[in-house]
């Protein structure tokens, strides 16, 4: 029952902020196209039973309807994701709450929860990712819209019921993370609850974006996106806080995957443009993992007793400090990620950022030392050892592909692209 309270408050709550922004408009095109005077639906009489649909009245009855037809779509999927997980479970990936798969889908049904708090909190404070709100840019939602305004033309009973069906398929960020929880439930009817559960929470706010879209005034409506954005972060941290120890190993190492992302982005740009598409996001997230990475092992680790480091093999200590540095040095990074300091501040900017080299030494330093997966092992095997070279390897890599000596090395300078050229 927690869960889905939770779930509930984090769709009624989150609704004020990316609901009512990224759905806002289309459901005010709704709202217009059932108005007896728009180009569409002149003659439109939706179960009005004759009458023209021009009252709050007529307009609740319709994006009711329109709204069920969502929240019913949301539970018809989450069955199936519920079903889903439960082959999982009998397969065995999905038993016990310390199974890898389900800590990996709570890790990021996490992250995703705190990239959308803090950008309800902040907005713009961090980039768009087309993977977190595909209803931006899509082909199939585009190809759902088409078909949405075709059905909207239609003068039938149910016409508003299918819209919302439809509607409630359209790719989302912000309903991916609900979609994870109802697969963890590892159950047909938990995982339609969850969605069902999801879904009525963000009833009110799209009922009301419906009827008028001046139904809450825009101070009011930014303290509730504020709102919502705080309890979506809780939300995202009490996720990554209730997935165990072995989480650790999984945030820190996509925070370093991120982090080499992003250090590479500019000079393979000519050969892989992706990275450098999306590099502030990439940097932005690999501080986003460290701090959750750093967050759960004071937690769970040391019980949140700094003065517990003493007690651990010197090893540790200096693995502890040296990534705790690194994050130190990933944190000027991360506060000025803005385009438009990087226009404004030029050399200062960049200088800043340089500082997200030795951040990456020193994390992979840190990881070396204290990772079970290498010398921080109880027990040292050639498993062990290989990948810690492994790591090192890459890690050199990574320094060596931002240099044009290494490029001119293997006749390909052409392909370089220095921070002068970069954008």
């Amino acid at each position: 029952m927690l869960d889905l309270s939770l779930i509930t408050i984090l769709g009624f709550l989150g609704s004020f902020g990316h609901c009512f922004g990224m759905c806002g408009p289309l459901t005010v095109a709704f709202s217009l196209s059932n108005r007896p005077n728009s180009p569409s639906h002149k003659s439109a009489q939706v179960l009005t039973l004759g009458k023209p649909a021009n009252t709050w009245q007529q307009q609740l009855i319709f994006h009711f309807w329109l709204n069920l037809g969502r929240v019913l779509s949301y539970a018809l999927v989450g069955s199936a994701i519920g079903a889903l997980g439960a082959v999982l479970l009998q397969g065995g990936q999905l038993a016990g709450v310390g199974s890898d798969l389900r800590r990996i889908m709570a890790i990021i049904t996490g992250v995703m929860l705190i990239w959308f708090g803090l950008g309800q909190i902040t907005p713009n404070l961090l980039p768009h990712v087309p993977l977190l709100h595909p209803f931006l840019k899509s082909g199939l939602h585009n190809r759902l819209s088409a078909v949405m305004m075709r059905l909207s033309g239609q003068q039938r009973w149910w016409t508003p019921l299918i819209l919302g069906m439809t509607w409630g398929l359209m790719p989302c960020g912000f309903l991916y993370a609900a979609q994870i929880k109802a697969a963890e439930t590892g159950n047909l009817w938990l995982g339609m609850a969850t969605m069902l559960a999801f879904g009525l929470g963000t009833m009110p706010t799209m009922l009301g974006v419906g009827i008028s879209t001046a139904l809450v005034s825009q101070d009011r409506r930014s303290q509730l996106l504020r709102l919502g954005g705080w309890v979506t972060l809780i939300i995202g941290v009490i996720t990554l806080l209730r997935t165990g120890d072995t989480m650790v190993d999984y945030t820190g190492h996509a925070a370093l995957f991120c982090l080499m992302l992003a250090l590479i982005a500019r000079p393979v740009s000519k050969l892989w443009a992706s990275p450098l598409r999306y590099r502030r996001a990439l940097g932005v997230g690999a501080f986003v993992l460290a701090v959750a990475h750093t967050t759960h092992m004071t937690a769970h680790t040391l019980q949140w007793k700094l003065s517990a480091v003493w007690f651990l093999p010197p090893q540790f200590q200096v693995a502890m400090v040296l990534g705790a540095v690194g994050l130190i040095l990933m944190t000027p990074a991360a506060l000025t990620s803005w385009e438009s300091l990087q226009k404004t501040w030029g050399k200062r900017w960049r200088q800043i950022h340089l500082l997200s080299v030795p951040a990456l030494l020193l994390s992979v330093i840190h990881a070396v030392l204290i990772g079970s997966h290498y010398l921080g092992a109880l027990e040292l095997h050639l498993g062990n050892q290989l990948a810690t070279l492994f790591l090192g390897l890459i890690s050199m890599g990574v320094l060596l592909v931002r240099t044009r000596f290494f490029w001119s090395q293997l006749t390909l300078e052409k392909f370089y692209v220095p921070p002068s050229k970069s954008k």
